[in-house]
């Protein structure tokens, strides 16, 4: 029998705050890798679940999680694995991923 992934929420924030529970026992870049592995593990299970997007919440800060964030998506894209990626017209804290073309 074949692996399924769950269906991931259609918004994902990826401020560790949001889905860690124990953030002082994390350094600052391993909360940046944290965040970035829920990036790939709910893009991943949008792009098998046939979701034509997914948007995730960066935020502002000082920009070090929306650039991540936008480089791991480059690189999605340069695989052929989504079709665009551009912030939100509501909400540039917001990047909307389209999977499909």
């Amino acid at each position: 029998m074949g692996r399924t992934l769950p269906k991931p929420p259609k918004t994902v924030d990826l401020h560790a705050d949001a889905f860690l529970s124990n953030l002082d026992s994390y350094e600052t870049n391993e909360l940046l890798a944290e965040s970035l592995e829920l990036l790939r593990e709910m893009l991943d299970a949008a792009i098998y679940w046939d979701y034509t997007e997914i948007r995730f919440i960066h935020g502002k800060g000082k920009g070090i999680l929306r650039r991540a964030v936008y480089d791991e998506l480059a690189y999605y894209k340069q695989s052929g694995a989504i079709a665009s990626y551009h912030p939100s017209y509501h909400n540039e804290d917001i990047v909307v991923v389209h999977i499909g073309l």
